[in-house]
């Protein structure tokens, strides 16, 4: 459930001395970045002002994540627990979210396949700054300017080039060149507008709608159609 400021005085606070664990979340990569503690006070900061705030168990005061090293969380939604006594931070980090440098309190490697796949979204945020700044010697940049024929046409040369790889060349072959057709299909995909994350909506939606289709009753219509 996301929360509003109206809905702290209903949280179970009194389960733990006035504190809730919260667990910091990367709004776009799904990484579990920190674990920390808000009183009320901070939380109603942090709802406030859209900005992490805790409470220092061992100075006993408020902090603001950042406020020194300036790798602050800006905050995207916070969300409770089925038992009102654990929060979730959703957020977006300014830069290391641990003081030891690491880009989470558990390290740098990623610890789930989520999180591996989340490289993508990374990935099109790069190539949209190479459009953006146009450096010399970029391929992004280069490629962009030419237009979404030639992007298009990439695609297609690099669609055929999985194809072939899948037909007789070893499984680093086929990886390499479904890496190289990925890159070219989000530069593809920014020029139109567009993002990864529209084609994930339109599969899950697909999916949906048929594990609907195969849960209605057998003469029932399908889903869009007349009844």
């Amino acid at each position: 459930m996301k929360l509003r400021i109206a809905d702290i005085e209903g949280l179970a606070w009194e389960r733990s001395n006035g504190l809730l664990p919260a667990i910091v979340q990367h709004a776009q990569t799904g990484a579990v970045l920190m674990l920390a503690y808000m009183n009320r006070e901070a939380l109603r900061t942090t709802l406030a002002e859209q900005q992490a705030v805790f409470y220092s168990r061992s100075r006993q005061q408020l902090w603001v994540k950042g406020a020194t090293s300036g790798n602050t969380l800006q905050v995207i939604d916070v969300r409770q627990d089925c038992d009102g006594d654990t929060l979730l931070v959703s957020a977006l980090p300014a830069g290391p979210a641990c003081h030891n440098g690491t880009m989470t309190c558990f390290g740098d490697d990623a610890l789930s396949d989520a999180e591996r796949l989340s490289f993508l979204g990374e990935l099109e945020q790069i190539i949209a700054g190479r459009i953006g700044e146009n450096p010399e010697g970029s391929y992004t940049a280069a490629l962009y300017a030419r237009g979404v024929r030639r992007m298009a046409q990439k695609v297609g040369e690099e669609g055929l080039e999985v194809a072939l790889a899948a037909a007789g060349e070893p499984d680093a072959q086929l990886v390499g060149e479904s890496a190289d057709l990925l890159y070219h299909l989000l530069v593809l995909l920014r020029a139109r507008q567009l993002r990864l994350l529209d084609v994930i909506t339109e599969l899950r939606e697909r999916h949906a709608n048929r594990t609907t289709q195969r849960t209605d009753p057998p003469n029932s219509p399908a889903p869009g159609s007349a009844p």
